[in-house]
């Protein structure tokens, strides 16, 4: 996220993405290519949300929610469901 991160720009992104994500799985075919680009927003979403998680925990811990940082793919991609 490039700009100033706040969990409303977090949740802004989360919501552009979920819109490409419904719009890629409502078409009727889907290559290779597709269903690549949909696993990386899929990806981009969990990374979202996990960030998005970890600026409230910050900030009900008394911290700085400025402190949470994006993780990487491998990590949040190993959280349980």
């Amino acid at each position: 996220m490039d700009e100033k991160t706040t969990d409303q720009s977090v949740l802004n992104r989360i919501e552009e993405l979920v819109g490409q994500e419904h719009e890629m799985l409502a078409r009727e075919t889907t290559s290779e290519e597709d269903l690549g680009r949909l696993r990386a927003l899929q990806v981009q979403l969990d990374q979202c949300w996990d960030l998005l998680r970890q600026r409230r925990a910050l900030r009900t811990a008394g911290q700085d929610a400025d402190m949470a940082q994006v993780r990487s793919a491998e990590t949040v991609e190993k959280y349980e469901q």
